[in-house]
C-alpha cells in the first residue's frame, strides 16, 4: 500500500515538473513565433527619385505625420487587467514601470508588426510626432522605446495637449498645436474622435491588439511616399470621406 501511495506521488510529480516544462517550451516556442513574424524580412523599396519628382519634392513643404500610440502603433496593458486582449502567455515587446499617482504600475507592451521598418522608412519622408491621449509619464516611456535612440521622435504631445468632449466622452486633438498649416499634416490613428476636428487630414487605420499577421503598417507605405509631393495633403485625403479604408 505504501509502495503504490509512493508510486502514486511519485507519477503527480513527474506529471507536474513535466507540465512547467512543456509549458515553458510553449512560452519560447510562442516568442521565437512572434519575433520571427515581428521581424521578418520585409521590403518596400526606396528608389533613387527621378529629376522630375526631385524638383517637385523641393516646390512642395516637407510634411509632418503625426502619430497616434495605443492601438495604432502598438498595444499594452497593465497589472490588474482581468481580461486582456491579448492571449494568455504571449511574451510582450518590453515592459515599462511607471509610478502614477504615487503608485508603480508596469504596462505589458506588444509592438504592432512591422513598426520598426515603418518608423524608419517613414522618418525619411515625413517630420514625425507622437499625439497621444494617454497620459505623459506613459506615452513619453513608450515613445522613448519605438525612438531607440534613433531621434525620429522628438516631438511629443500628450493627454493635456488635447480637448476633452463632454457629450462623447472622447479626447480630440487638435492638429494645429503640432503646426498652424494645416495643408502639409498628415495624422494616423484609429480612433475617428480623435481627428474629428480634423478629418481630411486623417488617414483612419484599424484597432491593432494582437494580431502577429496584421500588415496595415506595410500597406500604408505607398500611400504616404505619395502623399508628400502633394501641396496640400487634404486635396487627396478629403476625397471619398465616408468610403474610406481602414488599412
Amino acid at each position: 500500500m505504501l509502495k503504490t501511495r509512493q508510486c502514486l506521488l511519485g507519477i503527480r510529480t513527474f506529471l507536474g515538473v513535466a507540465s512547467r516544462i512543456w509549458g515553458f517550451i510553449l512560452y519560447i516556442l510562442r516568442k521565437h513565433l512572434r519575433t520571427i513574424i515581428q521581424y521578418q524580412t520585409v521590403r518596400y523599396d526606396i528608389l533613387p527619385l527621378s529629376p522630375i519628382s526631385r524638383n517637385r519634392l523641393n516646390a512642395v513643404k516637407r510634411k509632418i505625420l503625426v502619430l497616434d500610440l495605443d492601438e495604432t502603433l502598438i498595444h499594452s496593458h497593465h497589472d490588474g487587467v482581468l481580461r486582456p486582449t491579448v492571449r494568455p502567455g504571449t511574451p510582450p515587446d518590453f515592459i515599462l514601470k511607471v509610478v502614477i499617482d504615487k503608485h508603480p504600475v508596469r504596462f505589458f507592451v506588444h509592438k504592432r508588426p512591422h513598426v520598426d521598418f515603418f518608423l524608419e522608412v517613414v522618418s525619411q519622408w515625413y517630420e514625425l510626432v507622437v499625439f497621444t491621449a494617454s497620459m505623459e509619464v506613459y506615452g513619453s516611456a513608450v515613445a522613448d522605446k519605438l525612438d531607440n535612440n534613433k531621434d525620429i521622435l522628438r516631438r511629443r504631445y500628450y493627454r493635456q495637449h488635447c480637448t476633452l468632449t463632454l457629450d462623447v466622452g472622447s479626447y480630440i486633438k487638435d492638429l494645429s498645436v503640432v503646426h498652424s498649416d494645416l495643408s502639409s499634416i498628415v495624422i494616423l490613428d484609429n480612433s475617428p474622435g480623435a481627428y474629428r476636428s480634423h478629418p481630411d487630414n486623417a488617414i483612419p487605420i484599424k484597432s491593432w491588439f494582437s494580431d502577429p499577421s496584421d500588415t496595415a503598417l506595410l500597406n500604408l507605405l505607398p500611400m504616404l511616399d505619395a502623399l508628400r509631393f502633394t501641396s496640400d495633403v487634404r486635396s487627396v485625403l478629403s476625397r471619398n470621406l465616408h468610403q474610406r479604408r481602414l488599412w
